[in-house]
């Protein structure tokens, strides 16, 4: 039994009559008549009840009428329902973003929102460093991060540009100077992420290099938690520009170049080579392009090769 029978036998049920029922179906009554008593002879049961002059149907065919009706009509629910997906009146987008790489979302997904208020949103916090594993686990179908993945297994598109800035109270006293080098840093108190990373190795390794002491007194659990720490006075942070724009803008905190610590860091949306993208995600990747197109940098749009 298929659905292509059960219009059939609707059309046999409405019209009651198989001449009728055929010019409706654009077909020939014999071929009509043959799809009837093959479902009949599926079903085991007489449909149709062929005594009666108007085409009544049996007690059996009424409750195969009942249960024909639900399925076309599922069969035009589903239809739309793959509609609205494609036109993205529906959907789903789910992504994956440590504390940092989620401030760069954030313009990104109320872009995206506006354009397509019927997909819903969720963005998993995820370490940058098993982004690639829940990734081939299908946890997600994007994720941020700011190292290249395998570029065997994935697709690397740059969305991003940030650097690295030291981070003071307004009353420090490196607040009014625009640049400072490393070695004025080596009697200040830190305070830093106690998450270890490869931006906090690269720092480590800076200050190494310049045989400068880092002093490390406090660490906290969130970047939230070391910029509020800082703006009460209490030591001083290097933490990625974007994180901390808010605070610099309304004065808060005041940033300070450090001429040997000009860190770069590239933010990257990453996904499954062999994924075939939801309308949802492809959207997303559109709303991405169009606002590296318009903001420029640091925003970014650039599928990094292999």
């Amino acid at each position: 039994m298929d659905l292509s029978q059960l219009e059939t036998f609707l059309a046999v049920a409405e019209e009651r009559s198989f001449s009728r029922a055929a010019v409706r179906m654009h077909r020939t009554q014999p071929a009509i008549s043959q799809v009837i008593r093959k479902l009949e002879e599926e079903t085991g049961e007489v449909l149709l009840d062929r005594a009666a002059r108007d085409g009544a149907l049996t007690a059996a065919g009424e409750t195969l009428r009942a249960y024909a009706l639900r399925m076309l009509a599922l069969r035009r629910e589903a239809e739309s329902a793959l509609r609205e997906l494609k036109s993205l009146e529906r959907g789903q987008l789910v992504l994956a973003a440590n504390e940092y790489t989620c401030l760069y979302l954030l313009p990104v997904l109320d872009v995206f929102r506006r354009q397509y208020p019927g997909v819903d949103v969720s963005v998993q916090r995820w370490l940058a460093s098993r982004i690639p594993e829940g990734l081939s686990l299908r946890n997600f179908e994007m994720g941020m991060a700011s190292f290249r993945a395998d570029a065997e297994r994935f697709r690397s598109i740059a969305v991003y540009s940030d650097m690295l800035m030291l981070v003071v109270y307004p009353e420090h006293r490196l607040a009014g100077e625009e640049r400072v080098s490393i070695g004025e840093l080596g009697g200040e108190s830190f305070v830093a992420h106690n998450v270890a990373s490869p931006l906090r190795r690269q720092v480590i390794e800076a200050f190494e290099r310049h045989r400068t002491p880092l002093n490390i007194h406090v660490e906290l659990p969130t970047i939230e938690a070391i910029k509020r720490f800082v703006a009460m006075g209490d030591g001083v942070a290097l933490l990625p520009r974007l994180t901390v724009e808010r605070e610099l803008e309304t004065g808060e905190l005041v940033g300070v170049a450090v001429d040997e610590l000009r860190l770069r860091r590239v933010l990257r949306l990453v996904h499954r080579r062999d994924a075939n993208l939801s309308h949802a995600a492809m959207g997303f990747l559109r709303v991405v392009r169009e606002m590296a197109r318009r903001e420029r940098a640091p925003y970014a749009f650039q599928v990094e090769r292999g």
